[in-house]
């Protein structure tokens, strides 16, 4: 018996069963998730071109505040007022940029995600950025997505970790059909949402980004959002000044993140209701935009310029100032966006502009180092900041420069910023985030070392062998739903016993060691004396 439990035991616990399942309903996922991505962008090419020009077209464009003259400035006002009203009477679940909540539902909400957030999540973010509020279609994807995912899991009655593998393949799915970036997308879920790294959750997950990808290519097109042209041939200076962008990039999400929760507790102040704030925001972002009109919606053809090196620098100096206090503004104010395109826009405008001291260097190359830095940096997502930078511009020549100012910028915001932007949401709400990985001891840790002295009250019709993990042999305690199971060898004969204060100890020492060992020889010595 010993030896059949030697061999169940693997380099990873999976049921292929339920993973074929799970996978199966990933791809679903996915083709849901690539499609709702579609919904969003033309909404907000709708409600953009509507507001800004009273035409009807569903295409993304940039808005035009000077197309009704000083009036224009009203426009993000009365999106800030109907997303207060959606958020006040319908749910207050829109409010904020998306990935905060997701993380928050699967950490206390059991992965578990209301319907009428999967349907007022993308109205109100399409309503707030085709109004000119400065953020991303990307953040309401991703939590629209989850939405998607948690809801379809919910629907076939999956279990508690399958619904947040779903919720997860949902954001996954949501970010990739946008961006054409399905690495990147599986990176941010591994980095930000899955809190573990296994086959049983990475396959689905993966699958649901492909699969969007798959479909993106055909409703929304195949062509990178950001197309660059960078020198074939880097020298090794080039690795010294990615560095200090990143190290710049990392100084910037410190001062952006103290900034925008600066100015929240400062609306918090306010003697209105929180519903109003949004319109407050509004009214800053009008203001702003009128003089820097590229700072408003989702700019991605901004970014697209500044990479390609199609900006002024006095352009580029107005974006990066307006854009950040527009992005404060709003983004404090609880209305409905992403933060990776404002991140995207800022990094890409500060890379730019540090590229004017590097002479002899090419532009491009700096303003897409400085875009990694910021996102990477930021959402402490380096691997995904340096594989989103690659992906949405096919400068993959840049790899080793991306990868270096990704990493200086996580560093930094590492060591200066004890909370990410995304973080320090959570964490005044009561929730604590550990964003550090590592493998659960009850993984490697047998039952053998570990198990109690034998109880001749037990039998062995449920029992475990030694060879078995902790954690199996938990979630088996569990199931059987008795405090204490028997541990037979090989001939079926009790050999110890495994309950609940054995498990707490294992919890509390965290591994095996020295002293338990010794016990357990001992233990074993007795019983073979005994009998």
């Amino acid at each position: 018996m010993a030896s059949q439990a030697r061999r169940t035991l693997g380099d990873y616990t999976v049921d292929g069963s339920r993973l074929a399942l799970l996978c199966a309903c990933a791809v679903l996922v996915g083709l849901a998730g690539a499609f709702v991505a579609k919904l969003l962008l033309l909404a907000i090419g709708a409600i953009t071109h509507l507001a800004y020009e009273g035409v009807w077209n569903p295409a993304l464009g940039q808005p035009d505040p000077h197309h009704w003259g000083p009036a224009s400035i009203l426009i993000p006002v009365v999106g800030g007022i109907l997303v207060g009203l959606i958020a006040r009477y319908a749910t207050s679940k829109i409010r904020g940029h998306g990935i905060p909540e997701a993380i928050q539902s699967i950490l206390e909400g059991d992965s578990i995600v209301q319907a009428r957030v999967a349907f007022w999540k993308p109205v109100a973010s399409a309503i707030a950025i085709g109004t000119g509020s400065p953020f991303g279609a990307e953040g309401p994807i991703i939590m629209t997505g989850g939405a998607l995912g948690s809801l379809f899991a919910q629907f076939v009655h999956l279990s508690s970790l399958e619904r947040r593998t779903l919720l997860v393949a949902g954001a996954a799915a949501g970010m990739s059909a946008t961006f054409g970036a399905p690495i990147a997308s599986v990176l941010i879920a591994v980095e930000l949402l899955l809190f573990e790294w296994r086959p049983r959750s990475f396959v689905p997950v993966a699958l649901a980004a492909l699969v969007a990808d798959l479909v993106r290519s055909w409703i929304i097109g195949s062509a990178p959002p950001f197309l660059v042209t960078v020198p074939a041939a880097l020298v090794p200076a080039d690795l010294g000044w990615a560095l200090a962008i990143g190290i710049a990039g990392g100084l910037i999400s410190l001062g952006m993140t103290k900034l925008v929760y600066l100015v929240e507790d400062l609306y918090e102040k306010l003697p209105v209701h929180w519903m109003w704030w949004p319109a407050i925001g509004g009214a800053i972002v009008g203001i702003g935009g009128w003089f820097v009109p590229q700072a408003l919606g989702v700019g991605y053809p901004t970014i697209d310029g500044m990479l390609n090196g199609d900006l002024a620098l006095a352009a580029v100096a107005g974006i990066i100032v307006v854009k950040i206090g527009i992005w404060v503004a709003s983004l404090s104010s609880g209305t409905s966006g992403g933060v990776l395109a404002p991140l995207l826009m800022i990094g890409a405008a500060m890379g730019t502009l540090a590229g004017t001291a590097i002479p002899g260097h090419h532009a491009s190359a700096r303003a897409q180092v400085g875009m990694a830095a910021r996102l990477g940096g930021t959402m402490r997502a380096p691997f995904m900041g340096t594989l989103f930078a690659l992906e949405t511009t096919r400068a993959w020549g840049l790899a080793p420069e991306v990868f270096i100012g990704c990493i200086a910028a996580t560093a930094f915001t590492v060591v200066f910023v004890p909370r990410s932007i995304l973080t320090e949401r959570l964490a005044r709400r009561g929730t604590h985030v550990a964003r550090e990985y590592a493998v659960d001891p009850l993984e490697f840790a047998a039952v053998g070392d570990l198990m109690a002295p034998p109880d001749p009250a037990l039998d062995a019709a449920d029992a475990l062998h030694p060879e078995d993990r902790v954690r199996a042999a938990a979630e088996r305690l569990a199931h059987a739903g008795r405090p204490r199971l028997a541990v037979i060898d090989e001939s079926g004969a009790i050999v110890g016993s495994f309950d609940a204060e054995v498990l707490l100890e294992a919890y509390r020492r965290g591994s095996t060691g020295e002293r338990r060992r010794w016990r357990v020889r001992r233990f074993r010595r007795m019983w073979r004396r005994a009998h």
